[in-house]
C-alpha cells in the first residue's frame, strides 16, 4: 500500500499539488485520472521519488520516503517497476536485453539466472518467440508488452504505468489493460496507472483517484463512477466518447 498525506508540490512559487490525501491499495489497479494540467504527472513523479514534495509525506507500506537515507531509498527503488508512456526501450538492444537491463542494474545474479528470469517474464507476456528481435522489428503493442516484462522482471512490490495505452488501437489497449490487471493480481502488486483513457477506467478501475487543479476531487471504483453527483467528475466523464456510447446503449436498453 502507498499512503499519501497532505501532499503539496510547488515550482517557482506556483503550487501544482495542493494537499492530496489518498491511498493506493495493494493487489488492485489504482488509476489516476483528470484533465490536462490537473497535476497527474507531477503526482506520479512524486510517487516514484523522481521529485520531492514541497510538503507532506508518501508512505510505502508504512515507511515515509522522506525518512529514508540514501541507501534505503535505493533499496525502495529496487522494489519499483515503471512502464513509460512511449515504452522507452533501448533501440540498440534486443527484446531479451531490454528486459534483462534492470537485473544487470540492481542484482548480482549470474547470467544463467538472469536469462532464466527473462524467459519467465517474456513467456508471461507471450513474447518468447521475439526475444532476439529489436524494438523496431516488433509492433507497438509488442513493445508495450516488452516494457511491462522489463518493469516486472525484478518482482516489484510497486508498479507504475504512465499512459500505458498511449498510441495503441482500442483492441490492443484492452489487452494491455487486462495484462497489467492480471499481473497485479498474480503478484499482489500495488499498481498505479496514470491515464486519460476511459476504456481503462471501465475495464480495470478498481480504485480511481480523480484530480482537479492539483486537489483530490473524488475517489471510488468503476462501479460507481457513472453514479456520482460530483459535478467536476461528471463533466470529465461525460465528455468522453466512450461515455456517450455507453449512455446511448443504456438508453436503448430501457
Amino acid at each position: 500500500m502507498i499512503k499519501v498525506n497532505d501532499l503539496h508540490k510547488s515550482f517557482s512559487g506556483e503550487e501544482i499539488l495542493k494537499g492530496i490525501d489518498t491511498e493506493f491499495i495493494q493487489g488492485k489497479t489504482n488509476l489516476i485520472i483528470g484533465q490536462s494540467g490537473a497535476g497527474k504527472t507531477v503526482f506520479l513523479k512524486c510517487l516514484l521519488g523522481l521529485i520531492l514534495p514541497t510538503d507532506g509525506t508518501i508512505e510505502y507500506d508504512g515507511k515515509a520516503y522522506s525518512t529514508l537515507n540514501k541507501e534505503q531509498q535505493r533499496e525502495l527503488r529496487k522494489k519499483m517497476g515503471m512502464v513509460f508512456q512511449g515504452s522507452a526501450l533501448f533501440d540498440s538492444m534486443s527484446v531479451a536485453e531490454n528486459v534483462m537491463f534492470p537485473l544487470k542494474m540492481f542484482t548480482k545474479q549470474r547470467k544463467e539466472q538472469r536469462m532464466e528470469r527473462v524467459r519467465e517474464v517474456l513467456d508471461r507476456v507471450d513474447l518468447l518467440k521475439v526475444d532476439n528481435k529489436f524494438p523496431s522489428e516488433i509492433s507497438g503493442g509488442m513493445q508495450k508488452r516488452v516494457a511491462i516484462a522489463r518493469a516486472i522482471v525484478n518482482k516489484p512490490q510497486y508498479l507504475f504505468c504512465d499512459e500505458p495505452n498511449s498510441g495503441l488501437d482500442p483492441k490492443t489497449a484492452i489487452l494491455i489493460d487486462n495484462l497489467i490487471h492480471e499481473i497485479t493480481k498474480e503478484n499482489n502488486i500495488t499498481t498505479v496507472i496514470n491515464t486519460h483513457d476511459m476504456n481503462s477506467v471501465l475495464e480495470i478501475g478498481e480504485n480511481i483517484v480523480f484530480l482537479k487543479d492539483g486537489r483530490l476531487e473524488w475517489q471510488g471504483d468503476k462501479s460507481i463512477i457513472y453514479k456520482t453527483d460530483n459535478e467536476s467528475l461528471t463533466s470529465f466523464v461525460y465528455s468522453s466518447d466512450l461515455f456517450q456510447k455507453v449512455r446511448k446503449a443504456q438508453l436503448q436498453g430501457l
